[in-house]
């Protein structure tokens, strides 16, 4: 059984526990199956990689080749070691939901921020 996390893609986060612990970044991807995120430049990993041709590659010129060496990527983070960063009141905070009316009449489940004293929508 898979449970829904509260972050989404675009997201502003600050990282809780680990080497890059109180830094801030944007969310590349969510991955709700394995209940982890990927925070762009933060959890940071080398990897060493083999030079390799580039697969469809342009045909008039001969072909191209992808540079080895050591790479650094964003590694995967679990959800429960980042924090949602508000984008009002700029502190991190725990999500919760209200439920507004749209204009069709329709009943629209919203981020908000629990911190005392903003209560603003997260979702814009």
């Amino acid at each position: 059984m898979t449970t829904a996390i509260k972050l989404k893609k675009g997201d502003t986060v600050q990282m809780l526990t680990g080497k890059d612990r109180g830094k801030q970044g944007r969310i590349v991807d969510a991955r709700p199956r394995d209940n982890k995120v990927i925070v762009a430049n933060l959890n940071v990993m080398t990897k060493h990689q083999k030079p390799r041709p580039i697969r469809d590659a342009n045909r008039m010129g001969g072909t191209q080749i992808a540079p080895g060496g050591r790479i650094e990527i964003a590694a995967a983070v679990s959800v429960s070691n980042v924090m949602l960063v508000c984008p009002t009141c700029k502190l991190p905070t725990r999500v919760g939901y209200r439920f507004k009316e749209d204009k069709g009449g329709r009943r629209l489940k919203v981020r908000v921020c629990k911190r005392d004293g903003c209560g603003q929508e997260i979702d814009k």
